[in-house]
């Protein structure tokens, strides 16, 4: 039986990118000491009271269909969010969506055309490139280059501008590098975007986990709102991955479009999940501040256990729950030093291929689990990392 075209666009490398991460699972569910660092999943628990807001909407009676542009009150506390950022926000700019990824494929559907072009700076994340193929348009990537610690340059995405350019799709804080984008170059975006008429797309889902340095929504920048659409979520701030809550900032007349996409797609989200979402707006839970100086210590000790290694060199990151790891001088490639950690040392992580070509020679580590499995987890990852160099050297010699 055939299938549509849909599916080979959907597949591919990011699809493949997890089958290191599936692998770990298995051997740690078979009983293996595996400690898997290959996801962004918090391990923290969702705060109580979002918990117990949603058991009490449940026992309320909230199991009806929703609103599918998300509840007002939920909307509402959205656009508060943004409104003490400088952003123009009102209910009417607002869907909310089954998280950040449903948000990000959603907007591509009603922004993009076949052979649009959509330039991404890379390494970016693994589902990127399958959202903008589902719509027929072409990723066009700009290098985040490891020497200069991945950090952007406008003047990449500007020589990647074509008359066939839609849009730009940005994320800051950075997955997987963890870096920001600084008010400068945000500016110089925002005047390239008007300049040449283009939409921006700015992912911000780790806007609540910074350490050093501030977020720039891309949607206060002027001349910007009517332009840029802003995806976002409590899935990373509040440890709510497993809910499946986010949401679209944009102008009015996509959001509509968006809601007859959702019409046909999802029928809304949950009820009993808004009011849980609301309250994590709303309330003031001292669980979300543990929560980023746990990822600050966490990234703090990594580096620091690290510092010492000379196979390995690590990209000290801003923000967010990742780094990357620098592991050219094992001689390995970025996939066979995962491939060779998993198995000699049980401990997983991602190769940075996966995430572009910029990302060769790179792994990224996840901060989510707790010190002590880390500093454990540094140990092998350093004992595998100067075996592969000794090996590389050794074969050198021989040559």
């Amino acid at each position: 039986m055939r299938f549509s075209q849909l599916t080979e666009r959907i597949a591919g490398e990011g699809a493949a990118a997890w089958d290191i991460h599936y692998r770990a699972l298995a051997r740690q569910a078979a009983g293996e000491d595996i400690t898997v660092l290959s996801v962004g999943d918090p391990d923290f628990a969702t705060p109580a009271p979002i918990v117990e807001s949603a058991v009490e909407s449940l026992r309320g009676g909230a199991t009806h269909y929703p609103d599918v542009h998300g509840k007002l009150a939920l909307r509402q506390a959205i656009a508060e969010r943004y409104r003490a950022r400088d952003v123009a926000a009102t209910p009417e700019r607002l869907i909310v969506m089954a998280g950040a990824q449903c948000g990000l494929y959603a907007a591509a559907q009603c922004l993009l055309d076949p052979e649009d072009e959509v330039i991404v700076p890379e390494p970016s994340y693994v589902t990127y490139e399958a959202v903008l193929r589902s719509t027929g348009a072409r990723m066009v990537r700009t290098p985040l280059r490891g020497d200069a610690n991945f950090r952007l340059d406008v003047a990449d995405l500007e020589a990647a501008i074509t008359p066939r350019t839609r849009a730009i799709m940005l994320n800051s804080p950075h997955n997987p590098t963890g870096q920001l984008i600084d008010a400068a170059s945000w500016a110089a975006i925002a005047e390239l975007c008007r300049r040449h008429d283009l939409w921006l797309i700015s992912d911000e889902v780790y806007a609540e986990l910074i350490f050093e340095g501030e977020h720039v929504c891309a949607a206060s920048l002027p001349g910007m709102a009517e332009r840029t659409v802003v995806v976002d979520s409590l899935s990373k701030s509040h440890a709510m991955t497993g809910w499946r809550l986010g949401w679209v900032l944009g102008p009015q007349a996509l959001i509509e479009h968006m809601a007859n996409l959702a019409l046909c797609m999802l029928y809304g989200c949950p009820d009993f999940i808004q009011d849980a979402a609301r309250d994590a707006l709303t309330r003031e839970l001292p669980e979300r501040d543990v929560m980023r100086e746990t990822y600050r210590a966490r990234r703090d000790a990594v580096c620091s256990a690290l510092a010492d290694c000379p196979a390995v060199d690590v990209i000290r990151p801003a923000a967010g729950m990742f780094l990357m790891l620098d592991v050219r001088a094992t001689g390995l490639s970025s996939q066979a030093f995962a491939d060779r950690l998993l198995d000699e040392e049980g401990v997983s992580v991602l190769s940075g291929e996966a995430f572009g070509p910029s990302a060769t020679g790179f792994v990224r580590l996840s901060l989510t689990v707790d010190e002590d499995r880390l500093h454990a987890a540094c140990r092998r990852l350093t004992r595998c990392a100067e075996a592969a160099r000794a090996d590389a050297s050794a074969l050198s010699t021989a040559e």
